[in-house]
Formats: structure tokens, C-alpha cells, sequence
């Protein structure tokens, strides 16, 4: 795909996104664009790019280059404690709970971004399990409530656009409902998410679009209504 598709009221737009982990040149002139209250994922096979593409648009790697604008703003040579604060939350695969700190202090451990943040109230009503083990360490807490743990702190802080990383991976089928249902609740409050994702079944109702990656590269791009006729061709992508 030469250029990315150029969704009306546009957030984010990554052109021509070139990434690097020491030696190893990871992204290849990727180019993509997401809308306000879009949910759009990155499929591909392991190794393709996709955690690496989050990870540059945070500017949480040490070498990138192209063009990574944010709401207006050209970010590619900004330090990621600024890019933050253009209001984007990142869910790392790892989820980055503290096993020393309790639930509620993991919870309140980033500072606020702005005035748009959920109050506490309004994340336990979302996540009912946190509020129960509140005052559990990081380490009693289980993988599905460390998900919504790691979700709910970003919500915190007022973030508006979420980088959600595998946020399914070795989770209860229970759970996963639960986290589906979470992402349809935020696209409702206006927040824009992307996802990446290797249980294709969870985020094929959830998207907009979807963004297909294969070394380092947007090679294709579907949307919503074309995901039926074009579902044997994702899945022989996906190798699922």
C-alpha cells in the first residue's frame, strides 16, 4: 500500500516511519493513519513489526526517523515524556505492574496528563475487580486483573489515544469477554485505540480497520465492511 488511508478528523499519522533496535533496521517507511474514536489493530505474524511500531510512536526507541504526527504535532524528534503528554497511554505486553505496591498505588502511580482523566469512581464501576483487591500486592493479583489494572492506570491519567499491546495474551476466555466489553465501553466515551493483537477473533468485531504488517511494512488495509469477504485471505495471512 503506497499511502496510508486518510480517516476524516485525523489523530495520528505515521509516514514513512523508519525504526531501528541497534543494527537491525525493524520498520521500513510504515505508514498508517488513525481517526479520532477509531480502533483500528495491527495483525501480522510475530516479528513483523507491530510491538516495534507502538514502541516508535512513543518514541521509546532509541533510533527512528520519517514522520510521526500527533493531533497536528510532528513528534519524531520529541523525548517520550513529551509525547505523553499529547494525551497517549501505552499498555505494554509485560503490563508493568510493581509487585511491591498494591493495586491502588499501581493505579495512581502516573501522574495526570490533563482534566480528562477517569476518576476512581468511574474506573472500579469499569473494573469492579480492582476495586475488590484494591489493597492486594501486584504480585496476588491474577493476569486478567493485571490487564485491567494496567489499562485503568492510563485511563487515570487522561489519556485519549491507547496503545493496547497483546492485552488478551494468555488470558481466560471470561476475561477476554470482559476486556472486549471494556474497549466497546471507551470507544463509546470517545477514545481512540490501537490494538495489537494475535487472538484475531477478539478484535475483529471490536475495529474499525485493520492494519496488515509484514517486515516492517503496512502491505494492506482493511476495513470493517470488507472483513467477510475478505476473512479466508486475513487468516492464511495470519497463518491462524
Amino acid at each position: 500500500m503506497s499511502s496510508a488511508f486518510a480517516p476524516r478528523h485525523e489523530l495520528l499519522r505515521v509516514t514513512d516511519l523508519h525504526a531501528f533496535y541497534g543494527e537491525s533496521h525493524v520498520l521500513h517507511g510504515l505508514d498508517l493513519a488513525v481517526g479520532r474514536g477509531e480502533v483500528v489493530t495491527l495483525l501480522g505474524r510475530n516479528g513483523s513489526g507491530r510491538t516495534t511500531t507502538l514502541k516508535a510512536i512513543l518514541g521509546l526507541l532509541p533510533r527512528r526517523s520519517g514522520s510521526v504526527m500527533m493531533n497536528g504535532r510532528e513528534t519524531i524528534a520529541w523525548p517520550p515524556h513529551r509525547i505523553v503528554h499529547l494525551g497517549i497511554g501505552y499498555c505494554p505486553e509485560e503490563r508493568g505492574i510493581f509487585a511491591s505496591l498494591s493495586a491502588e498505588e499501581n493505579l495512581r502511580l502516573l501522574p495526570r496528563l490533563g482534566s480528562g482523566g477517569l476518576g476512581d469512581a468511574e474506573i472500579y464501576a469499569m473494573f469492579p475487580e480492582l476495586h475488590e483487591r484494591r489493597r492486594s500486592p501486584g504480585t496476588r493479583l491474577s493476569g486478567g486483573e493485571q490487564q485491567m489494572l494496567a489499562m485503568a492506570r492510563v485511563l487515570r491519567v487522561g489519556a485519549r489515544l491507547l496503545l493496547l499491546d497483546e492485552i488478551t495474551e494468555g488470558l481466560a476466555p471470561v476475561v477476554v469477554r470482559t476486556l472486549a466489553g471494556t474497549v466497546r465501553a471507551l470507544r463509546e466515551r470517545g477514545l481512540t485505540m490501537i490494538l495489537v493483537e494475535q487472538n484475531f477473533r477478539f478484535v475483529a468485531p471490536l475495529a474499525d480497520r485493520h492494519y496488515l504488517i509484514e517486515h516492517g511494512r503496512i502491505v494492506d488495509m482493511v476495513p470493517r465492511a470488507d472483513l467477510e469477504r475478505r476473512m479466508d485471505g486475513l487468516h492464511r495471512f495470519l497463518g491462524v
